[in-house]
């Protein structure tokens, strides 16, 4: 389409034609790249990897359930203040893209794991006064590259041979809500999506599934 429009600007130049038939044909659009996701039983290993005798593996434990939990970005997971953290209410605060602020809650299980991180830290002396709610061995805030590290660590462990990122457990955790029938608005609203557009993404990676949960199980399929 490109090539026929150019060509034909080139011939009006050439003055061999008069009009560039092409020029207001529009040019297909391309397929969305649809984001990875894993399945919920792989999600299920990868929380059941850390060694939570650890503080490392305590930690990461309770970081995996979190993002899960929540579909936080890894920039809000690192970055999250003990003073964001509602344990009364089992609710987070934090602030996204454009300085914009949301408050999601979590489920009892990152609930169980936030507290054990909390006890840990309290027990073992682990400056309970840093504003940064994960901490390095070094009692200092992660980077994102830590716990992408850690991150792949524990798909190598469990065998996973996607490669996964921390954005992969929030597409994860959009993908699982509306598979298991939560609406696309509630949705948008925990991953904090200004446009709605932005979470439609997700119904694509829904649909796939049920394609291919039609194909496998139907007689017919």
């Amino acid at each position: 389409m490109s090539a026929l429009k150019t060509f034909f600007n080139y011939l009006i130049k050439q003055k061999v034609v008069q009009n560039n038939y092409f020029a207001d044909l529009p040019h297909p659009k391309k397929s969305a790249n649809l984001p990875k996701s894993i399945s919920e039983d792989e999600v299920d290993l990868l929380l059941k990897a850390p060694d939570i005798g650890t503080f490392i593996g305590l930690r990461d434990k309770a970081m995996l359930e979190l993002i899960y939990a929540t579909g936080i970005r890894v920039t809000e997971l690192v970055t999250l203040q003990s003073n964001n953290i509602d344990m009364q209410r089992g609710v987070i605060r934090v602030i996204g893209k454009g300085s914009k602020e949301r408050i999601i809650p979590f489920g009892r299980n990152a609930m169980k794991w936030l507290k054990e991180y909390i006890d840990f830290r309290r027990s073992n002396n682990l400056s309970m006064k840093s504003n940064h709610f994960f901490i390095s061995q070094k009692l200092k805030c992660l980077t994102r590259q830590a716990f992408w590290q850690r991150l792949n660590i524990y798909q190598k462990q469990i065998g996973l041979t996607k490669k996964i990122s921390p954005h992969t457990l929030r597409h994860a955790f959009a993908t699982h809500l509306l598979n298991n029938g939560a609406d696309l608005r509630s949705v948008q609203i925990l991953l904090g999506h200004s446009d709605l557009s932005s979470t439609q993404i997700y119904t694509h990676i829904a649909k796939q599934r049920l394609s291919e949960m039609l194909k496998k199980h139907h007689p017919r399929g």
